[in-house]
């Protein structure tokens, strides 16, 4: 299983990372959860934020919150399923700051069931968001990016792009999001561009909390790191990758799971 969720985090970073001070951040679906924390992170390393959401109150409210750590934000509603939403998000940020350094598809959605009772319309839907979502983030932004000969994008597949019951939709979704990544990333590299993506594994949200602490446990000892890993960790993994530390690394897909094995 994978999971999202509807949370507000807090990430404490221990390093600077001077270089990201004044870059232009766009991270989709940042309004709430663990795009949320991710926005915080980028924040406390002095970046200018795009915070974009589905629901304009959601965005508006977590840019109002992340400016108060003294930078810049703007709130843009979008539906990354729909290319013409995902070139206005772009466009705000040219107008606001005049250039697109790092981008972070982060948005998307589960419509978890097991094949035999999926819709079809919820298998597209899926498809829809989390792959021609990552599409339409990447396409939209490279038109600025390889004017400048540089930036920075970053996907979010999943553990569950090797396969997972009951979610038939979605880890299509992230295999698709792995193998786009990758090929971007070869492609894009002779312009300055790198792509890479993280795959989360267990990671301790509300919802992974509301498990059944049987199966939490079962969940837990199958790690090798013998925890549930955080945000934070996340977090963390984005801003490695976005930072000069991984200047060397493109087409690249990073496991942040703990360990587990057998993918």
């Amino acid at each position: 299983m994978i999971f999202g969720v509807n949370i507000i985090v807090e990430v404490n970073m221990a390093y600077q990372f001077d270089e990201i001070k004044g870059k232009t951040v766009i991270i989709t679906g940042s309004g709430q959860g663990i795009g949320r924390g991710i926005a915080e992170m980028f924040a406390d390393q002095g970046a200018n934020l795009v915070i974009s959401d589905i629901n304009q109150e959601t965005a508006q409210k977590a840019a109002d919150e992340i400016a108060k750590k003294g930078v810049e934000t703007i709130a843009v509603v979008c539906d990354v399923s729909k290319y013409d939403q995902v070139e206005n998000l772009m466009a705000k940020a040219i107008e606001k700051w005049g250039k697109i350094d790092i981008v972070i598809n982060n948005a998307g959605i589960t419509m978890d069931t097991l094949f035999i009772r999926m819709k079809p319309e919820k298998f597209q839907k899926v498809l829809d968001v989390n792959l021609t979502g990552t599409f339409n983030g990447c396409s939209a932004a490279v038109k600025y990016m390889r004017k400048a000969r540089s930036g920075c994008i970053v996907n979010i597949s999943s553990i569950a792009a090797h396969g997972n019951v009951g979610q038939a939709n979605y880890s299509a979704s992230k295999a698709g999001v792995e193998g786009l990544t990758k090929t971007l990333g070869k492609e894009l590299a002779p312009m300055g561009i790198r792509v890479n993506a993280i795959a989360p594994g267990f990671i301790k949200t509300a919802m992974t909390d509301a498990i059944p602490e049987e199966i939490r446990g079962n969940i837990v000892k199958s790690i090798p790191l013998g925890r549930p890993g955080e945000t934070s960790d996340i977090a963390n993994t984005i801003l490695f990758l976005a930072s000069d530390l991984a200047s060397y690394i493109t087409a690249q897909v990073v496991n942040v799971n703990g360990g587990v094995s057998g993918l």
